[in-house]
Formats: structure tokens, C-alpha cells, sequence
């Protein structure tokens, strides 16, 4: 049965690789047909296709009753996503950011994060905070859906074709698919050794969700579209914050164990850094991200020990 699952998980990476290279793709060149930014696509296409494991996993964890793993989920897959992911993509090549990516969303993913803590802090996450959560997003998807229709004002820099959206959609299949796979999978073996489920939560269940974003955000970096980059990893963050926990918790209340809290103060401390290191030089060298690749490393010993 191990090997099954150890065979299931390299069909998953495989799919979200091939899938990412095919949904960034697709939807850089619908950008550019449209006129909208890089940026704006990564952080609503882009950021919603990535999280949509993390939404999946979550509602699924709350619905059945697994809240630890719901919140460790959320926590465990911002933690990658700034620490990992954009640190090792950063490791690949620096990743430059947008005066609004730094001003707008890097400040908006810190005061979300810094309320989530402040929501947290009593042990439990409930319907009418989690309902704030997510009308939050809303507001935030409102102004980007406004600033996305006011660039598309301008000439766009190629035709839109109707391959584009295929790549958009099969891509976007693949990624949510081998994510998906790879979570099932991947918990199979954790279990099957004796694991915790915050353990199972905050490593691999979050790092199987956080693939999605590895997986696009390195295809974007190669591609040079280092907008759509960024943009999808504080995106992700946001949409899992206010989306993901918020209509969880919406649904079903959700505690929040000791360590929960701890690990929150932790991601609140990630965010902190990579927006100060984003406001200095617009941009996340290579020896900025070694440090957060390093950072996240040392949070995953504490929890794994």
C-alpha cells in the first residue's frame, strides 16, 4: 500500500509541473492580450487556481471534523509559501516586485495575517469571525476586479486565442488534480508511520497544497514573468487567510490548539520580513531568499521535533 501511495505521489508531481507550465502560460498571454498586468492576474487567476488545494483540504478537514489539520493547513501552506517557496524560487532567480505589489498587497497580507493571530489568540476561530474573513476578500477581489478592468483600457499586446484559455483550463486541472493526489497520498504515508495530525497538517498535507504555488511560481520565474511570480504567492496567502479559514471557519467553528497560535505568531513574523525585504529594494535576492528558505527549515524542525 506504501508503495502505491509513493507511485501515486510521483504522478502528482509530474502533473503539477506540466500542469503550472501550461497555466502560466495561458494566463500571461491572456494578460497581455487583455492589457492587464502580470500582477493582477497572480493575484486573482493565478492565486485562487494555486489555493484551490488549500481550499479543497481545508473545507474537507472542517466538514469531517479534522479542525486541527483545517487550521494547520492554512498556517502550514503561508509558512512554505513565503519561506520555501518564495525563498527558493528566489534562490533561482530574484524575484522583483511591483510599487503595488509592495504598498497594497505585501501591507495587506501583514495586517490579515496580524488579525488572524488577534482572532486566534483565544483557542478558536469562529462563524462570525470567519464570516469577517471572507467578506474581506470580497472587498479585496471588488478594488482588484476594478483596477484589472481600468488597465484593460489599455492596447493589448497580442490577440487572445481560444488555445490561450484551453491552456488556462487543462493547466489549472492538472495543478488542482496532482495537488489533490498528492495530499491523499502523501497523508497515507504520514499516517502509516505515526505522525500527529497538526504534525500531518503543518508539514504534509501544507506542503502538498503548497505545491501548486511552487510549481507556477518557478514556471513564471522562468519564464520571466516574475509579476504574476510574486503575485501569486501573496496572493495565495491572502486567499487563504481570508477565504480558505474564513469560509471554514463559517462553516464550522474552528479551535486552535496552543501550538496553532504559536505557529500563527511565527507566520505573522515570516510576513513581516519578506514585506520589509520587498519595501527595501522592491525585490527578493538570492541571499534574501537563502534566508528564508533557512528560516522556514528551522520552523519545520521545531515542529517535527
Amino acid at each position: 500500500m506504501v508503495l502505491l501511495d509513493i507511485l501515486l505521489v510521483c504522478v502528482a508531481v509530474v502533473a503539477l509541473w506540466v500542469g503550472a507550465e501550461q497555466f502560466v502560460l495561458g494566463a500571461s498571454r491572456i494578460a497581455r492580450g487583455l492589457g492587464v498586468s502580470g500582477l493582477v492576474v497572480g493575484l486573482t487567476v493565478v492565486a485562487f487556481g494555486t489555493s484551490a488545494p488549500e481550499f479543497a483540504v481545508t473545507l474537507d478537514a472542517a466538514l469531517t471534523g479534522q479542525t486541527t489539520i483545517s487550521v494547520a493547513n492554512v498556517v502550514g501552506s503561508n509558512v512554505l509559501n513565503l519561506g520555501f517557496i518564495l525563498g527558493g524560487v528566489a534562490l533561482v532567480g530574484a524575484i522583483a516586485a511591483t510599487r503595488d505589489l509592495v504598498r497594497r498587497d505585501a501591507v495587506l497580507l501583514v495586517v490579515t495575517t496580524g488579525l488572524l493571530l488577534a482572532l486566534v489568540r483565544d483557542g478558536r476561530l469562529n462563524r462570525p469571525e470567519g464570516a469577517a474573513l471572507f467578506a474581506l476578500l470580497v472587498a479585496y477581489l471588488w478594488y482588484l476586479a476594478r483596477q484589472g478592468r481600468a488597465e484593460a483600457n489599455g492596447a493589448p499586446s497580442q490577440t487572445v486565442e481560444w488555445l490561450d484559455g484551453g491552456r488556462l483550463l487543462v493547466g489549472l486541472g492538472m495543478v488542482v488534480g496532482g495537488g489533490h493526489l498528492l495530499v491523499l497520498a502523501a497523508t497515507d504515508i504520514a499516517l502509516a508511520v505515526g505522525v500527529s495530525e497538526w504534525t500531518i497538517g503543518i508539514t504534509i498535507v501544507a506542503g502538498g497544497t503548497s505545491l501548486p504555488e511552487f510549481a507556477t511560481s518557478l514556471a513564471a520565474a522562468r519564464r520571466g514573468r516574475t509579476g504574476i511570480s510574486a503575485g501569486n504567492l501573496v496572493g495565495s496567502c491572502i486567499f487563504n487567510v481570508l477565504g480558505v479559514l474564513g469560509l471554514a471557519a463559517t462553516i464550522r467553528p474552528l479551535p486552535v490548539a496552543p501550538v496553532g497560535v504559536q505557529t500563527t505568531a511565527w507566520l505573522l513574523g515570516t510576513v513581516v520580513l519578506v514585506a520589509v525585504l520587498f519595501y527595501t529594494e522592491e525585490m527578493i535576492s538570492r541571499l534574501e531568499g537563502g534566508l528564508l528558505v533557512v528560516l522556514n527549515a528551522v520552523n519545520w524542525a521545531l515542529n517535527l521535533g
